[in-house]
């Protein structure tokens, strides 16, 4: 059928239509230049290009950058952000940072966000998870250590985490936590 959709999607890029699904990529998803790129990539891989000069996907990126489009300081802070929130510890955000090819020095202003929140996130996984002080049960030797291995395995620091499940049912005594977990408040 001409002038079909998936007729003109097997068309090979020009700069137009690279441009064009660029700009579509960035319209629907928060993104980072490391995975617009390699969207790019995957993209003229399987449709091939049509202009007479390869395809300057490093360029178009960097325009996107530079109207603002892609910005990797702000995809870091907001997923810290809702890592954080979701009770995810520092380990496993930088992992996930890395994996969207955010670069080492952005990486650096996420990790103060993740430390002043360290102590809460972690809290956040234990009640989700219903473990540590929020466990309705005390847990046997073998529920503790799949306890502790979860809490690791979600990126939480092994201190912090050994704090929490050894915490029994004394969930107050984290809420005024700071980021080292040292208590904020005077002991009564």
């Amino acid at each position: 059928m001409p002038g079909s959709s998936s007729k003109s999607a097997s068309k090979p890029y020009d700069a137009e239509r690279l441009e064009r699904s660029a700009l579509h990529y960035v319209e629907r998803y928060a993104t980072t230049r490391a995975k617009l790129t390699t969207y790019l990539r995957r993209k003229l891989r399987e449709r091939g290009w049509a202009g007479d000069v390869p395809a300057d996907i490093d360029s178009l990126v960097q325009r996107f950058a530079d109207r603002g489009y892609v910005n990797d300081a702000e995809f870091a802070r907001a997923k810290t952000d809702s890592l954080l929130r979701r009770g995810y510890g520092g380990n496993r955000i930088a992992a996930s940072l890395r994996a969207a090819g955010i670069e080492e020095k952005v990486m650096e202003a996420a990790r103060e966000g993740i430390g002043n929140a360290a102590v809460q996130s972690a809290l956040t996984f234990a009640r989700r998870r219903k473990i540590g002080p929020f466990a309705e049960k005390p847990l046997n030797p073998a529920e503790s250590r799949r306890a502790f291995a979860a809490m690791l395995r979600a990126g939480h620091d092994f201190d912090i985490a050994r704090r929490i499940l050894a915490s029994g049912s004394d969930a107050d005594y984290f809420e005024g936590a700071n980021e080292f977990g040292d208590v904020d408040r005077a002991e009564p």
